[in-house]
């Protein structure tokens, strides 16, 4: 093996092997115990094989059918693993278990029955022509399906003022990832085979670092916040601004606005974004977003009792939430309930 070649190997192979040691860590490690975190384990290990196939077919064409049957069979459960994580992302725990049991099932019946009426051993013409584009297809639309489960969050992208939460990062680094992955590997007969397998260690890597820097940012953002802890605003003055900011809410109701942030309150009540801060964090023991949910949730209740028939995500929606993750986490931390039994013991 020459050095470009050994090169390109050890290139898709590290993030392969990474991946399968996160893969064991979100599965069996990883806290909190939840679903997103079982999904995400068991997407990246189907990718991890998928990549180990590609790599040493692609270094040894001889290798024996039975690895490449077990490489694209895994195929057939990146999407589904993928939008079932998208899924727990955005729509918490409300998703039913017996829903993806007997979705994963149905497919794993599918795998099993093929792989037994028509191994790849006997059948290479078959897996190659049709079942690679079976797939493939089958990959693609659970693409699609996780992208519309994602609207409000690229929505987000779109607008300059909107910011994302470390939930949404992790979600569309995961979701353009696979994206990119499935691109790699579809067009990989118009460039390189192993385009696949250099893709996924450079999203894996490029997601990590994305994150790095996310979380680094909002330590950073966190520490400034503490230099005020200790300095006290005058009983008089923090009883006029409260008074003030209850009033604003109350009648223009700022706080449906989903893209609201402490810098355009702060100027909507004509004061130093540092004062709001202070004010909330010493005399509230409140951040900003836990204060303005408040006002949210109490709206979330008025519509859930005036108007039970309507969804969830519109709710959310009307109440100023960017997604039904962050509405179902907010409500049940302030109701400590979810809107379903909320509307039960209504």
């Amino acid at each position: 093996m020459n050095l470009d070649n050994k090169l390109i190997f050890f290139f898709s192979a590290i993030g392969a092997f990474n991946s399968i040691v996160l893969s064991i860590y979100f599965l069996f490690i990883a806290k909190p115990i939840n679903k997103s975190n079982y999904f995400l384990g068991a997407l990246l290990a189907v990718l991890s094989i998928r990549v180990w196939k590609s790599l040493f077919f692609y270094f040894n064409p001889e290798l024996s059918k039975n690895y490449l049957q077990i490489g694209l069979s895994a195929c057939f459960f990146i999407g589904p693993f993928l939008y079932f994580y998208i899924k727990s992302k955005t729509q918490g725990d409300k998703q039913s278990n017996k829903f993806f049991y007997s979705h994963i099932s149905l497919f794993l019946l599918i795998i099993l029955g093929v792989g037994f009426l028509y191994p790849y051993q006997k059948n290479a013409e078959l897996w190659g022509n049709y079942f690679y584009k079976i797939i493939n297809y089958q990959w693609v639309l659970y693409i699609l399906a996780s992208a519309f489960l994602l609207k409000s969050t690229l929505r987000k992208i779109l607008i300059k003022k909107a910011k994302l939460n470390y939930n949404e990062i992790w979600a569309l680094s995961v979701f353009f990832g696979v994206l990119i992955i499935w691109t790699a590997y579809y067009t990989a007969s118009y460039t390189s085979y192993i385009s696949g397998a250099l893709s996924f260690s450079f999203v894996f890597y490029l997601s990590i670092l994305l994150l790095f820097y996310k979380r680094k940012k909002d330590f950073v953002i966190s520490e400034k916040k503490e230099k005020y802890v200790n300095i006290q605003i005058d009983e008089n003055e923090a009883q006029k601004l409260k008074q003030k900011i209850t009033s604003i809410l109350n009648e223009e109701k700022l706080y449906k606005n989903a893209n609201l942030t402490l810098p355009i309150f702060a100027k909507k009540l004509n004061i130093r974004p540092q004062l709001l801060s202070q004010f909330l964090n010493n005399n509230l023991s409140k951040s900003f977003s836990q204060f303005i949910n408040e006002y949210r949730i109490e709206e979330a209740k008025h519509l859930l009792k005036t108007h039970p028939n309507l969804k969830i995500e519109i709710i959310a929606e009307k109440c100023g939430f960017n997604s039904n993750s962050t509405f179902y986490t907010a409500f049940k931390k302030v109701t400590n309930t979810t809107p379903a039994k909320y509307i039960r013991n209504k």
